[in-house]
């Protein structure tokens, strides 16, 4: 592990003692600083008052169930979180909750499969800034996006948007995610606000790089980021 990933930290929110220091034990061997809450009811303060690079974030937690603080959390951060749950037939549930984790892991499980799939989204969301749609790089320092090297004249809000959507190309993502990810000031605005900056962005890109990238809007769900077959 590089110097820079063993600064990488990892919030580990799980009310079993032995389990949460067994995790926190691999986690530590693989060179990440990890700190263990055991109550649902200081996840979320935690999270504000100090940086975490992933939220190991079990379901059954005292205080206050894990897909509450999930759905809370993506209202102000985009940390990667892996849930945790005791039940498998309650995975196809939570899939369909839309709750902004990142992974899902059903008890029991192997403490190296835990860390191997949460190095796996480290590599993802840490990889500064170059896109899976290739040709795209994003400085997050300065909020700026390239194209082959050449800048796009983007606002902080389109920055975001386009390196949210661009991520994963195919992925449909709905209003509210895309807002989830956008603001982080806790301001009020509508759904439909994502609407008027899609377009201004489809603009740009257009401008930019005629037919290389599109923006598609999804009937009913919202949008999703696509790489134009070229035959």
């Amino acid at each position: 592990m590089s110097e820079a990933d063993a600064q990488l930290a990892i919030l580990i929110a799980e009310d079993e003692p032995k389990l949460a220091a067994l995790l926190a034990d691999y986690f530590g061997a693989a060179g990440y600083r990890t700190r263990i809450v055991g109550d649902g009811m200081t996840v979320l303060p935690e999270l504000r008052a100090a940086h975490y690079d992933l939220v190991l974030l079990d379901i059954m937690l005292p205080g206050r169930d894990g897909r509450d603080i999930c759905r809370e959390l993506r209202a102000f951060s985009d940390t990667p979180v892996i849930m945790v749950t005791a039940k498998v037939e309650e995975i196809d549930r939570l899939l369909g909750l839309e709750l902004g984790a990142d992974d899902y892991i059903c008890k029991p499980f192997s403490p190296r499969e835990v860390v191997a799939r949460a190095k796996a989204i480290l590599r993802r969301v840490n990889r500064p800034s170059e896109s899976s749609a290739a040709g795209l790089v994003f400085d997050d320092e300065r909020l700026e996006a390239t194209h082959k090297g050449h800048a796009l004249d983007l606002t902080p809000v389109e920055f975001r948007l386009l390196k949210t959507l661009s991520a994963l190309p195919g992925r449909a993502y709905s209003r509210r995610q895309l807002l989830h990810c956008l603001y982080q000031d806790h301001r009020v605005v509508t759904d439909r606000t994502v609407d008027s900056h899609v377009k201004n962005l489809r603009r740009k890109l257009e401008q930019a790089n005629p037919g290389e990238y599109a923006i598609d809007s999804i009937y009913g769900v919202g949008y999703r980021f696509t790489l134009p077959d070229k035959g």
